[in-house]
């Protein structure tokens, strides 16, 4: 593997539903408006870390791997 996990198992699950509800809210009520895409970005972007395990943004800030 070329990463560590470093989001736990419940973070995980959070963050992939929080990314769904995040691209179903900023579609709904934004529509294909840029704030609207950006959002449904940023949602999609939580659903991928979910699913992997591995968010930079917490290598980054020196979170460490989960065991």
């Amino acid at each position: 593997m070329l990463y560590r996990k470093n989001i736990t198992r419940p973070e995980s699950l959070l963050r992939v539903v929080a990314g769904v509800a995040l691209i179903a809210a900023s579609l709904f009520w934004l529509g294909a408006t840029p704030l609207g895409l950006v959002l449904a970005a940023s949602g999609a972007m939580g659903i991928v870390t979910g699913m992997f395990g591995y968010c930079p943004a917490c290598a980054i800030a020196g979170r460490k791997p989960v065991e």
